[in-house]
């Protein structure tokens, strides 16, 4: 299968094709019909129901152009056995003359019923019929591809038509496993999807087609991830053998021991920085599970070893904390820790970017760490928090920073968006996998309620009451901006409200549009426990860290994502006081979705089943990231169906790549060759 060549080459339609990602014959292969048009049989026009898309031929027997709301043209046609009406809008008045009386036509389209309860079709496709025979029907279904401007389904139609011709699809999996699987050989089965006959159709043979598709992509898709593995775990790197020094002090000073799988993680990380090829690792773990923990001790081991280590997030909030809480850490500690941030002065961020140059062991920060100005000293480890948060530019652009003698610094990903373990390993199968699963055991327990908004009352005395014994609650509004739309509260609206049916206790107010130093200044008192309810935007959504705050209410709990709902949640519960999730919702927002969301919410804590529900509801695309992953997003496979499927994959990918080298070059070649994914 050769790339574009005189089939498809003109210098029209090549544009044209591109724009559709078609760059190859194979592309064009691959570029399967949307919907079918069953111009193979012929029905009686007395059989013809509403709501079915049917081929009939009738005699024309009536034109007119009638003058109601709407100028139309109404043709009526008899084939012996009914009368059906044709109906026109926007036609040219020469166009009633097409419609002579006796004249046969053939007509196609969607059967519908007037105000007279009149079977209609209004602008069907019209083709004038010489003979009464049914020799010329179509013997396969009318493909109606996707197509875009300028470029027609007949044109597609047609080069497709002249790929077949010319070109002979290649068979590239082993005949044993296409056995194994019951899969249809691939030619037979991208023939079946562009000229389907009504017995395929009948007999299910397009889905099992489709099927073979799903097969391959997901098949390729482990290949290259396959491949994007190999590739990072060539890259030299430094290896980390740590005296262990900082972690024992370190150890020490915790008022608790780490959990058994904190401890399991922690080995598999620190093995792994042992090598002297590069670590791409994916730390995930439930909101609350203690990853700051183990991302200071696998940061401490590479201080140990003479080297720097960079903790990244995506908010100056969750950053902040990661700086104050390693702070906490490592007091008395002789480690010199960087901040650096978007928000500090002009001669702060000098001075930081100064010792991330020099004398700085731990840098955290933003975005901030990857700008150009800033320059490592001897980068041993790069870690990224909430990584599907950052792009795989960004990513790749800090690691790269750390590049010295050829060698790479190690990189751990963490991630408190937890997904099913089989989707995992499958998608994420260009990184090693670390999963913390279970949670400290001092994790007070957390009771979700799902109270409509007209109880509001209720709740606004149900936080005084934790307010006067000492506790601390989020507020968590959607937007800041009013929207009749959507018909949300705003974070300032409530406010107003809260401090002035709380009074005297103290209200504080957070959002995004805030600067940096007003939001640090909120969160400091919020804290320190002088603000005792803070209304809040989903800026909080990761990374404060407040054990004393035991509630949290969320507005229009309806318009949020479940996995976004289950890192909000995760904010209280991290004390020893029972704790309340109140999930405030409007009724007449409520759609199906939203109530299996809140449903799934309502009935577990635990983030791997949230993942999983999630994966149901949605599917993976939010879930996983794709947008952000670098990677190519699926075409046929659907994971949010096709997980059996996946499972499948892996498993021949695995096969292919030990006993069929071959088969595995004639893949990748065609299901990616005209494409570049970073890491490749």
């Amino acid at each position: 299968m050769q790339l574009l060549d005189k089939v498809i080459s003109s210098e029209k339609i090549t544009p044209l094709l591109n724009k559709l990602n078609i760059f190859s014959n194979w592309d064009l292969l691959l570029h399967v019909p949307l919907r079918y048009e069953d111009l193979t049989k012929l029905y009686p026009i007395v059989e013809v129901k509403p709501g079915q898309t049917i081929l009939t031929q009738g005699r024309i027997i009536g034109c007119e152009i009638l003058y109601k709301k709407r100028k139309q043209l109404l043709v009526r046609i008899d084939d012996g056995s009914a009368i059906l009406s044709l109906l026109f809008f926007n036609f040219y008045p020469s166009y009633a003359t097409q419609y002579a009386i006796g004249k046969e036509i053939r007509v196609f389209g969607e059967v519908t019923q007037d105000y007279l309860g009149n079977n209609t079709i209004v602008h069907p496709k019209i083709q004038t019929v010489k003979s009464s025979e049914n020799e010329d029907l179509a013997k396969v279904f009318a493909p109606i591809y996707p197509i875009t401007n300028k470029l027609t389904n007949d044109v597609v139609i047609k080069l497709v038509e002249s790929v077949f011709e010319q070109a002979e699809i290649d068979e590239y999996l082993p005949n044993s496993l296409i056995k194994k699987y019951d899969l249809l050989m691939l030619s037979q089965a991208i023939l079946t999807l562009h000229k389907l006959t009504p017995r395929q159709y009948a007999d299910n043979y397009h889905e099992k087609a489709l099927t073979r598709l799903k097969y391959d992509e997901l098949i390729a898709h482990q290949l290259l991830m396959h491949d994007i593995y190999l590739t990072k775990h060539k890259n030299l790197a430094n290896s980390i053998v740590p005296t262990h020094k900082y972690i024992i002090e370190l150890l020490k000073k915790l008022p608790f021991s780490l959990t058994s799988a904190q401890n399991k993680v922690i080995k598999e990380i620190l093995l792994d920085m042992t090598k002297p090829t590069q670590m791409n690792r994916l730390l995930q773990g439930d909101v609350g599970s203690g990853k700051t923990i183990v991302a200071t001790i696998c940061a401490l081991a590479v201080v140990e070893c003479g080297m720097q280590a960079v903790i990244m997030a995506p908010t100056e909030i969750l950053a902040e904390q990661h700086y104050l809480k390693t702070q906490q850490l490592l007091a008395g500690q002789a480690i010199n820790i960087v901040w650096l941030s978007g928000g500090l002065s002009a001669k702060q961020k000098k001075l930081a970017i100064d010792a991330c140059a020099t004398t700085g062991q731990i840098i955290i920060g933003t975005h901030a760490v990857f700008q150009d100005k800033v320059s490592f000293n001897n980068l041993g480890l790069v870690i990224i928090d909430e990584q599907h948060r950052f792009g795989v530019e960004q990513r790749m652009s800090l690691v790269n920073k750390g590049v010295r003698d050829g060698k790479y610094p190690h990189q751990l990903m963490m991630s408190a968006t937890p997904i099913p373990r089989t989707l995992a390993l499958s998608y994420y199968a260009d990184l090693d996998i670390s999963t913390i699963d279970e949670l400290p055991p001092n994790r007070s327990p957390i009771k979700t309620l799902l109270i409509k908004n007209s109880r509001r009352k209720e709740i606004v005395n149900f936080i005084r009451e934790h307010a006067s014994l000492g506790h601390q609650v989020y507020w968590v509004c959607p937007l800041i901006e009013e929207s009749e739309k959507l018909e949300l509260e705003n974070a300032e609206k409530v406010f107003a409200e809260l401090t002035e049916l709380l009074a005297p206790i103290k209200v504080g107010l957070i959002h995004g549009k805030m600067k940096a130093k007003d939001k640090a200044e909120v969160m400091a008192d919020f804290q320190a426990n002088w603000t005792q309810v803070l209304v809040a935007t989903t800026v909080i959504e990761v990374g404060v860290d407040v054990p004393n705050a035991c509630v949290m209410v969320i507005e229009h709990s309806e318009r949020m994502g479940l996995a976004q709902l289950h890192q909000l949640r995760g904010r209280v519960g991290r004390g020893t006081v029972a704790s309340q999730c109140v999930l405030l919702y409007e009724v007449s927002l409520l759609s199906e979705i939203a109530k299996k969301r809140l449903k799934a919410i309502t009935n577990s804590t635990d983030g791997f089943e949230i993942a999983r529900q999630d994966l149901l509801i949605r599917g993976p695309g939010e879930l996983l990231g794709q947008k952000q992953s670098g990677l190519p997003s699926m075409k046929f496979a659907n994971l949010e169906h096709d997980l059996a499927i996946l499972c499948d994959a892996k498993d021949i990918a695995q096969e292919l790549i030990a006993k069929y080298p071959d088969s595995v070059k004639q893949i990748t070649q065609l299901w990616f060759h005209n494409k570049h994914y970073l890491g490749t």
